[in-house]
Parts: structure tokens; sequence; C-alpha cells
């Protein structure tokens, strides 16, 4: 059973979903079971991972890494950072040679981030 906003990857070609409708089929790619991507909250390795939200004059400013930068090499780096704010998703999707971070303009009580490294999986702050 699915629930929403779970994030699964196909380990046969790559491919990323998320949940947008929770139900009780399975998600299958390239004929095989998706692995949902559990959402790590602890940094155990060099690498900063764990998304740090900072409130802004305009939102919100999310960095991977409080206070070390994460990688963002050709082989290593943030493909996307997305906030979750009073249960509305934004999603701000990087590439190699980018700061590991991102500004949303929004004005919310609760507020989330999670990002996904290439290497290391899903993280949430």
């Amino acid at each position: 059973m699915t629930k929403l906003r779970e994030i699964y990857k196909c380990n046969i070609c790559g491919n990323i979903v998320e949940v947008l409708h929770a139900d009780i089929g399975e998600l299958v790619c390239c004929g095989e079971p998706m692995e949902l991507m559990k959402e790590k909250t602890e940094d155990s390795s060099i690498e900063k991972h764990v998304p740090y939200i900072e409130k802004t004059e305009n939102g919100v400013l999310v960095k991977v890494g409080q206070n070390q930068d994460h990688p963002m090499e050709e082989k290593h780096y943030i493909e996307w950072i997305q906030v979750i704010a009073d249960g509305v998703s934004y999603r701000k999707f990087l590439k190699p040679g980018d700061k590991p971070q991102a500004e949303f303009e929004i004005k919310a009580n609760m507020v989330e981030a999670r990002e996904y490294c290439n290497i290391h999986g899903l993280w949430k702050s």
C-alpha cells in the first residue's frame, strides 16, 4: 500500500516517482517492484545531506548541509530540493555546479524540506 508523498525508485532504469494518490497497488517499473526510498534524517558520513531550513525575508532558504555544503560534482550531487509548506509541495531541480540550496518565496506555518542525493538517496529535515 502506498502513502501520499512517498518516493519510489526503479533499481533497473533509475526512474523516480512521488505518490500523488495513495492506494493499495504496488508500483512497478521495468517489470520489477520499485523501491520505497526511506527518508534519512541523520548524517553519518563526511558529506552533509540533512536539509536545513532558514527563514528569509521572502520565505525560506533550504541548504543541504548546515555548516558544510554538499558536493555538487558531475558524479555526486543533489538532484532536487523539495519544501512541503502547509500541505503544498514546491520543488527545485539542481544540476552539478549549482549551490546545494534553494529559496522558496512562501509564507507558511508548517514547513519541512526533503532533498535527493543521486548517490545517498532521500533526506528529510
